[in-house]
């Protein structure tokens, strides 16, 4: 079995990365949107590495908005219980989308359409009620269900393929804050030497990178098996390291990373978001030993 990813994935990464950098953020244009959605509706059906691919850039990058639930959930939901409707505006990025999915997505990410997977039913939903989140980009609402639309078989896979996703965008953004603080302990000074000269500092830094290159290997296993043991493998490893690499960034950072002025403040408060998003690390370290 191969892990390493194939030429066109690492072409897709690094053309998604350039297209972020730039400050581009109409996902459809490259085909992110389209990821989950069935051929027949106009999407491209990617395989789950794919997804991992996207989502470590999205989370790279801290691209803010629903994007588990709207590009990878919500669609392998509704192609399974007919949603002709709506697959292919969400193929072409002409909305978004959110889910309820309990008990471990208790609300939903602000969107425009909202779904409520109510057992294996999965209804239509309306928003009564927003409730404030640590990220100020991530904003949440309480749903109330509305019609159904039909019995899903596939809410295991789309909660399995919605927490690969939360592990994606931690290992990207995990990633990010290594560079952040790397460029900052190269350029800021003490005692007249750059403090990423103290060693002390560059065992933080090597501990945040050994606890990344750890958790990827994790993360792209499990988008080739996505069995519930290695998701939820692949999302406490992804969670870890990612809190490891916000931790070590305020530390190297000192007082000014505390600001929410400073470009840090994003990618610290998306962690933090994340790591107790689609299962919290008890809930996933949980499944783990249930599934040895």
């Amino acid at each position: 079995m191969r892990f390493a990813l194939s030429a066109e994935q690492v072409q897709f990464g690094a053309a998604l990365h350039d297209f972020l950098a730039a400050g581009r953020l109409d996902l459809a244009e490259i085909g992110v949107t389209a990821l989950a959605v069935p051929e027949r509706f106009g999407g491209l059906a990617a395989d789950p590495v794919d997804l991992v691919v996207a989502f470590e850039e999205l989370g790279h990058h801290a691209v803010a908005g629903p994007l588990v639930e709207s590009v990878v959930v919500v669609p392998t939901l509704l192609a399974d219980v007919g949603g002709d409707r709506w697959l292919p505006d969400l193929a072409t990025g002409k909305t978004t989308a959110s889910v309820v999915f309990p008990p471990h997505v208790p609300y939903a990410h602000e969107a425009e359409l909202y779904f409520l997977l109510d057992g294996e039913t999965l209804r239509t939903a309306d928003p009564v009620k927003e409730l404030a989140s640590v990220d100020l980009e991530r904003r949440l609402v309480e749903v109330v269900g509305g019609t159904a639309l039909g019995t899903t078989t596939r809410a295991g896979r789309a909660f399995d393929l919605g927490v690969l996703a939360c592990a994606a965008q931690l290992l990207g953004l995990g990633r990010a804050m290594l560079e952040m603080t790397t460029a900052h302990a190269r350029h800021r000074t003490q005692f007249g030497r750059p403090i990423g000269g103290f060693q002390a500092v560059k065992h933080q830094l090597a501990d945040v990178l050994i606890g990344l290159e750890l958790a990827r290997p994790l993360v792209h296993g499990a988008a080739v098996t996505l069995t519930s043991l290695d998701v939820s493998a692949a999302k406490v490893a992804a969670g870890d390291a990612a809190y490891r690499a916000a931790r070590t960034a305020l530390q190297v950072h000192g007082a000014i990373g505390y600001t929410a002025e400073h470009d840090l403040a994003r990618w610290l408060t998306k962690t933090r978001a994340l790591v107790g998003a689609w299962g919290g690390p008890s809930t996933h370290r949980d499944r783990v030993l249930e599934a040895l």
